[in-house]
């Protein structure tokens, strides 16, 4: 029986009373569709349940030590069983740590009047620090250029708001250097003071990589010029710590012709291309990154996602890299992986981002997310991880749109999936059924048929056996039956185990729903905002349960659109 946990504590019975009406409503009026059978053999492992989720990014390097970022760092380090990795931008821009929507600074790096190097890592370690005291870990991102060594230094500092042209941030931060010997300095400097501050095993542990995005405006400068960076930034690296990790070259769209030629020209030269900084054949490569990106729309006045979009882009990516036979095994960093491309559009300027904060976001994640596992088994790649690039916005309207985790220091549904795949460990085992979907259909059609996506994701430990289910569909219509899952668990113990079952839904684990209840304040009591706090946490669905399974189970749902639940079985 659906029950409404802590919700219903949180708001006023007339509230409740109406949404549980509103509910009654629905079902009476919309009956479920044909059910769904779902079959998940916990004998039957297909791959290892790698944590490839537990890496994060953001644009604004600064938000990391600020109040609510500092919160938002705790959770994400909470919610995983495994180091987290951070990824940002700007680690090398010049100013004193002013933020701004997509700007940030450290002033890493100033030279004296006589042109002499001047380092500065005092912001870069107040960021760092942050990351380590939590047991996580830097994605350290070698960017952008120092006003000093840009080769067009002038205008420097972008001053862009939603709204207007995005091709207004490429300022002087995104050229060439002026002086390739003085970069590779500043990024062998850089990687000694980390190996001195935090011991040569913690940074071993790192993963460098070579500026962002140098296939589109990120970069002005030319592929050769980028070439002749990564060759220098990657020989310092290797300089100063000989066991360090060295990648790139985080190209975008890998789905589109022309960044695939970059990836592939890219891969040529680390393979056989001379050596701009040492004159040798290649150049070092640990791993290898690239991004991809959905591209939601609005239609008929909603939101239409476009998850197909993305894994595409996956896909090509580890096309190529899997024709590399000196590459195919290196680890493969997908260095963002979201719905679309702007983490700092809000939803008012920009109507296809209203995704962000309701379920719809949380349900595209899950879906998304499993079929990059899937992607990477059909490709035999060494899929390491992809980089949700999104996290808060300090300071910002609550709930303004943002693709971040937390609004002024609430969580947003989404996290709670990310919470959900935290309890998913082992091994991978098979899904099969009647679902009308399977991981190349979403890539070359997403999800437009009639139907929704209804599917799954299963693992199995030494002592625990998780099952992740979505209803997701790229329009967002909510206003639609809910799916009937027949849900049948072969192989769990043949003993009594406790089964547990969470859900992101409208009424579950999510505080969007709840600020909307109390009429979306933007200067929340104290009480208010305690009272999101509890509703923004992951929230059990029923009670937990001892169950008896004898080999197999089987579980009716009933499952909202773009609702996602997790069962989870202990012993």
């Amino acid at each position: 029986m659906k029950t409404y946990g802590h919700f219903s504590k949180m708001i006023p019975l007339f509230v409740f009373l109406l949404i549980t009406v509103f509910s009654i409503d629905l079902s009476a009026q919309y009956l479920p569709e044909e059910p769904v059978s779902i079959d998940v053999d916990f004998n039957n492992t297909i791959g290892d349940m790698d944590p490839v989720w537990a890496f994060w990014g953001h644009d604004e390097p600064n938000y990391t030590y600020m109040k609510d970022g500092q919160k938002l760092l705790t959770e994400l380090a909470e919610l995983s069983p495994v180091p987290v990795y951070m990824r940002v931008h700007s680690l090398l821009v010049t100013g004193e740590g002013t933020y701004a929507l997509k700007w940030g600074s450290t002033n890493a790096y100033t030279e004296d009047a006589n042109g002499n190097p001047v380092y500065d890592w005092t912001i870069i370690d107040k960021i760092f620090d942050s990351y380590i005291e939590r047991g996580m870990k830097p994605m350290a991102q070698i960017g952008f250029m120092p006003k000093a060594l840009s080769s067009r230094p002038e205008p420097y500092r972008h001053y862009w708001k939603p709204g207007a042209r995005y091709e207004e941030i490429y300022t002087g931060w995104a050229y060439p250097p002026n002086d390739y010997e003085k970069w590779a300095e500043l990024v062998y400097q850089w990687v000694k003071h980390s190996v001195d501050r935090y011991g040569k095993e913690e940074v071993e542990s790192w993963y460098w990589e070579v500026w962002n995005e140098p296939n589109i405006g990120y970069w002005q400068g030319t592929l050769e010029e980028y070439i002749k960076l990564y060759d220098y930034s990657a020989d310092a690296v290797k300089r100063a710590l000989p066991t360090a990790k060295i990648g790139g070259p985080e190209t975008t769209g890998p789905g589109w012709d022309k960044a695939a030629d970059y990836l592939r020209k890219f891969l040529d030269h680390v393979s056989h291309g001379k050596n701009y900084a040492t004159g040798e054949t290649g150049s070092p490569l640990d791993f290898i990154t690239f991004h991809a990106k959905g591209n939601p729309k609005v239609v008929d006045g909603m939101v239409q996602m476009n998850m197909g979009a993305q894994l595409n882009d996956i896909s090509k990516g580890f096309e190529i890299v899997a024709s590399y036979p000196e590459f195919k095994d290196l680890p493969i960093i997908i260095g963002e992986s979201d719905p679309e491309g702007c983490a700092a559009c809000s939803e008012a300027d920009y109507p296809h981002n209203a995704y962000r904060n309701g379920t719809m976001y949380s349900s595209y994640t899950a879906a998304s997310f499993a079929r990059k596992y899937a992607l990477a088994d059909h490709f035999d790649v060494n899929f390491r991880g992809a980089v949700t690039w999104g996290f808060e916005f300090e300071d910002q309207p609550w709930y303004a749109g943002f693709r971040d985790m937390a609004t002024n220091g609430v969580d947003k549904p989404v996290l709670n999936v990310f919470r959900m795949f935290g309890m998913m460990q082992g091994k991978r085992v098979s899904v099969s059924g009647n679902m009308a979907y399977d991981f190349e259909s979403v890539r070359d059609e997403s999800v437009r048929k009639e139907v929704p996506d209804v599917n799954a994701i299963a693992a199995v430990g030494e002592h625990s056996a998780t099952v992740m289910i979505w209803n997701y569909h790229d329009n967002n219509n909510l206003d639609v039956a809910p799916a009937l899952v027949e849900l049948t668990l072969e192989n769990l113990p043949n003993t009594k185990v406790l089964m547990q079952h969470y859900r992101v839904d409208q009424e579950h684990s999510n505080s969007y729903t709840y600020w909307k209840s109390i009429g979306s304040p933007q200067q929340p009591t104290t009480e208010e905002i305690a009272a999101l706090e509890r509703a923004d946490q992951l929230e059990l669905y029923t009670s937990p349960e001892w169950v008896t399974p004898d080999n197999e189970m089987k579980l009716s749902i009933e499952l909202p659109r773009q609702a996602v639940s997790l069962l989870r079985f202990t012993w």
